[in-house]
């Protein structure tokens, strides 16, 4: 089974983490796309040193974050993908060999996703949240709550039967699609109480107060779109009922 792994980028000197975590890997089928947004900082050079070790590099203008991705996607030839960030690492160098015994022995299943940790942005080995998967239920993307996306492996024929991520989004394009895969398709995903990744503190969708009204602006917009009822008073109580604690908690 081949897994292929996505990482999207535009000037973002800290990729080598990234990078490394996917080489250091003890799972032989690993196919690792790296995507660029044509960037203009020392990102590129960072690339270029582990070059020969990555199968697939582009480097070209795009649309934002989820163009880059598709592009990925549609480069992709694995049996199962999944997406690293370029602020975020894989937890250890077991990772891809446990998801792909998930999808061995689980051959109903077409799509898994576990917990991550935030890490402090300088101090990796410092962790500011745990965000737990483990008690998320379809109906909650009413509430705007989803898996944790970094850690969400899919069959690669899912995209092709229930599409690629929207680009009308900034932020919230994976919270669109795995809603429409896991709610409005019904995908059969398997969670597993596992840490997968850990993620840099200070990316898109960790970055503050706006950063926070915009995601939960196009989470309203996402659900909408796809008819699924819901409105700002929903999505916002979700920061004021005990669910919440399920999802983020600390060390």
């Amino acid at each position: 089974m081949k897994i292929s792994i996505i990482t999207v980028v535009y000037n973002n000197e800290c990729i080598a983490t990234a990078i490394e975590s996917v080489l250091r890997q003890d799972y032989p089928w690993i196919e690792y796309i790296v995507v660029d947004g044509g960037s203009t900082d020392r990102t590129l050079d960072i690339i270029g040193a582990y070059r020969n070790r990555i199968q697939r590099v582009v480097s070209e203008p795009d649309l934002g974050i989820y163009d880059a991705i598709n592009k990925g996607i549609k480069l992709a030839t694995g049996d199962v993908l999944g997406l690293l960030h370029s602020d975020d690492f894989l937890a250890d160098d077991g990772v891809i060999s446990r998801i792909a015994e998930i999808f061995r022995h689980h051959p109903g299943i077409n799509g898994t996703y576990a917990d991550v940790i935030f890490t402090d942005r300088e101090d990796l080995n410092k962790v500011t949240r745990y965000y737990s998967s483990r008690h998320f239920k379809p109906w909650m993307f009413k509430f705007g709550f989803q898996p944790a996306h970094p850690t969400f492996y899919a069959r690669r024929e899912l995209f092709k039967q229930y599409g690629l991520y929207s680009t009308q989004y900034k932020i919230a394009g994976d919270f669109e699609l795995l809603m429409r895969f896991l709610y409005i398709h019904k995908v059969k995903a398997l969670y597993v109480r596992d840490v997968w990744v850990k993620m840099r503190m200070g990316g898109v969708s960790t970055s503050g107060l706006k950063s926070l009204m915009k995601l939960n602006g196009e989470i309203l917009q996402a659900c909408k779109s796809n008819a699924v009822y819901t409105n700002s008073l929903m999505i916002y109580s979700k920061y004021m009922v005990k669910w919440w604690g399920f999802c983020f908690k600390k060390t």
